[in-house]
């Protein structure tokens, strides 16, 4: 199984939607990326689809935006 990826940028809300996250799937299914800490993963994060953080992307490429921490507009400053 591909692992989930889950974007988020350092917020309380991306934080606390992380470690929700990473209990309910296990640490072993998901990469978790900090674009706000590594600006680098921003392009990947928008061309999987993700508008805000914190926003998971399953294995099949589906968006799933959790809460509203930050539009990706605001993390790119």
């Amino acid at each position: 199984m591909e692992k989930s990826i889950f974007y988020h940028a350092g917020c309380p809300v991306c934080v606390s939607a992380e470690h929700d996250i990473i209990h309910l799937i296990g640490e072993k299914n998901v990469d978790v990326i900090h674009i706000g800490e590594d600006r680098s993963k921003i392009a990947a994060a928008e061309s999987a689809g993700v508008k805000s953080v914190p926003a998971l992307v399953t294995p099949t490429g589906n968006v799933l935006h959790i809460n509203f921490g930050a539009s990706i507009a605001d993390v790119k400053g």
